[in-house]
């Protein structure tokens, strides 16, 4: 009963707070005045911002890939781009603000991009017969089309969500984004911090994964015998995770972990206790014993699926609190779309040209009969259809939310799997049960997730070119273009990961694959509806576990998402945000007054250097040489090599190692940003 009258009473504070935000809004009628007023014109879209912007692209479009793969999360790459532009063109010599925003507006793009490609692509791997089309011309595709729907279905919107919203829709990420810009303009060192990141990320993983100098994973199992049977206790100890940990902050690091802990301290334990003594194997498993398990088969058998519930659970829960703003989202930009005038398209003024809108009309429509006549992609004209109408109404919901709460904070998950579960409930009302539809409905939900997690950043971008007085029209071309060519290197990036380090599937070759937990998930959601195989117990299993903690107002989807990965990728992540709540409490500052001081640009370079390195590791892992012994990998070869002279370290030399690394980083998470 409790929980109802919270839940009323925010609601009601909700409306109050949008009846009161739309009373302001008549009093705060002054003209906005950008940085760059709209009546200058100064170099913008330039050769150098474009190959620039195309540049950040590719390398943060590569490290959002190997990073979404392995922790199921990415987090917003506009504001490192937007400093490492203002010093790289300090170097090269001087440039325009308007032109270091057409750089991270280009570099954004392709970070954004393979977030949505992550989170679904991979999932063909685990439907039947989608590994066929796990292939690079369809991931080519489907990046672009998505990617390009993102930014065409946010050109009606922009003067309704970045114009007119202006006082109501802070969009955090973007006006961060514009600090950092004019910031830049007044001069100081802010790129310094992430060079600085980045550089201790390329040295500390270069000496571990790829010399081989002391172990990435140190970890402790508990006997079979012992009160904690399978017990597992590890950390990946990797510069990226604790990067992501500061940036997420202490709270929902701290949710991760918990997942974590309850999988692989008390679940796998429990059904090891349980099922030692069975001498049948325990559904679903058909052949194995428990008692001939280890802590990872157990998690594969079991644990996975109760993970899969949790999330699943949970990200429909994200959706439905969010509906209030998704309802009047909708509405409202549909109202604005339908109440434009021709004063508005006549304006000459610099700030407020956009794309013309036929061009918006004629792309979408040509998006749309691509797809339906490219050979060897699953989709049908019924698909096709469902992409837009999906793909419209959430890149409307994805830009609104964003504006209130970031987009690091976007359930773009949710809307997937809304998208997914409508997808195969259409599906199983015409009778398309078969699983040569499986790959038909995940491209609906691919796309339209693409697309949503491409409009939020989109629509930040939007931001900081309104605060400093870009040109929406070249943003959007700049954002076609960091689409384009991100993709080019997104599906090349994916399938290096897959043919080296394997995604999802433990195999012989590939032991310790990237999980990544949001691909499985909406593979488990569709399996789920249209071949109804799943072990349903678990499943729902897992769907209690998040309404207990939904129930004890505790987000379920972090926690869910923690108990479905391993704990070596929570615990960094956890101690990541702990070093944030100490520097905070050191400093006495605010979470939220930290946004880009030197302890998040470090992070930020933490992040980039560790994921571009493990791509390296990865490109190393797939290439053979031939040596005495018979053709071994590069990694071997180095191991091997160096091994002879120096033996690897142990548990504690790694544990010494990554504390060195977290005290760098609280370092400077206690220096005052220059």
């Amino acid at each position: 009963m409790l929980k109802v009258l919270n839940i009323l009473t925010f609601l009601a504070l909700v409306e109050w707070s949008e009846i009161n935000l739309t009373s302001n809004s008549m009093e705060k009628n002054k003209p906005f005045t950008p940085y760059v007023s709209p009546h200058d014109f100064i170099p913008e879209f330039t050769l150098k911002a474009v190959i620039l912007g195309s540049v950040f692209g590719i390398i943060f479009g590569a490290a959002t890939v190997y990073l979404g793969l392995k922790v199921g999360l990415t987090v917003s790459a506009s504001i490192p781009i937007a400093v490492l532009a203002i010093s790289i063109f300090k170097k090269l010599g001087k440039s325009t603000i308007l032109e270091n925003n057409i750089v991270q507006t280009i570099g954004s793009a392709g970070e954004s991009v393979a977030a949505g490609v992550v989170f679904t692509v991979p999932a063909l791997l685990f439907l039947s017969g989608g590994e066929a089309y796990f292939k690079y011309f369809q991931i080519f595709v489907l990046a672009l089309v998505g990617g390009v729907l993102g930014v065409l279905f946010m050109v009606p919107l922009r003067k309704s969500l970045i114009v007119k919203e202006h006082n109501n829709l802070p969009y955090p990420e973007g006006t961060a984004c514009a600090d950092v810009l004019i910031a830049g303009e007044k001069g100081g060192t802010l790129a310094r911090n992430v060079f600085y990141g980045l550089g201790l990320a390329f040295l500390y993983k270069g000496l571990m994964s790829i010399l081989g100098l002391w172990k990435d994973v140190p970890q402790y199992v508990f006997g079979r015998k012992s009160s904690l049977p399978n017990g597992t206790i590890n950390a990946e100890i990797t510069p990226e995770l604790l990067g992501v940990g500061y940036i997420i902050g202490p709270r929902i690091s701290g949710i991760m972990v918990a997942g974590g802990v309850l999988s692989w301290l008390v679940l796998i334990p429990l059904i090891t206790l349980i099922g030692d003594s069975l001498t049948v194997p325990l559904a679903p498993e058909t052949s194995m014993l428990i008692s001939e398990m280890s802590p990872s088969q157990i998690w594969n058998k079991y644990i996975r699926y109760i993970g899969a519930g949790a999330v699943t659970f949970g990200g429909i829960i994200t959706l439905i609190k969010t509906l209030p703003t998704i309802v009047s989202a909708f509405r409202d930009s549909f109202k604005d779309l339908r109440s434009k005038d021709t004063q508005e398209t006549t304006s000459q003024l610099r700030t407020e040209k956009d794309f013309p809108l036929i061009y918006v009309v004629v792309g979408s429509i040509g998006m749309v009969i691509l797809m339906s006549v490219l050979p060897n992609i699953p989709t049908n004209f019924l698909s096709a259809i469902m992409i837009v109408v999906f793909g419209f109404f959430f890149v409307t919901v994805a830009s609104r939310i964003v504006g209130l709460i970031g987009s690091s904070s976007s359930p773009v998950s949710g809307m997937t799997i809304a998208t997914l579960m409508a997808t195969s409930l259409i599906f199983i009302g015409i009778g398309w049960t078969g699983d040569y539809y499986q790959p038909i409905a995940l491209v609906v939900g691919s796309i339209v997730c693409i697309a949503a997690a491409n409009a939020g950043a989109t629509s930040q971008d939007l931001k900081t070119g309104y605060l400093v007085g870009a040109t929406p029209a070249k943003q959007q071309l700049g954002l076609l273009i960091g689409v384009l060519v991100s993709t080019v290197a997104i599906g090349f990036t994916l399938l290096l990961l897959h043919d080296t380090l394997g995604i999802g599937v433990v195999t012989e070759a590939h032991p310790n694959p990237l999980p990544a937990p949001q691909a499985t998930l909406m593979a488990t959601v569709i399996k789920g509806l249209l071949s109804q195989n799943l072990p349903w117990g678990l499943v729902i299993a897992g769907m209690g576990l998040s309404a207990v903690v939904e129930l004890c107002g505790v987000s379920s989807l972090a926690f869910a998402v923690g108990a479905y990965l391993p704990l070596s990728t929570t615990s960094p992540i956890f101690v990541g945000g702990m070093i944030k709540q100490i520097a905070d409490k050191v400093t006495k500052r605010k979470e939220n007054e930290s946004e880009v001081g030197s302890g998040a640009l470090f992070s930020s370079g933490l992040i980039a250097g560790g994921s571009l390195t493990g791509i390296l590791v990865a490109v190393l892992l797939g290439t053979n040489v031939d040596t005495s012994e018979g053709s071994q990998s590069v990694i071997a070869v180095i191991h091997h090599a160096v091994h002879g002279i120096i033996p690897e370290g142990g548990d504690l030399i790694s544990i010494l190692m990554f504390s060195i690394m977290a005290y760098i980083v609280f370092r400077f998470a206690i220096a005052k940003a220059e």
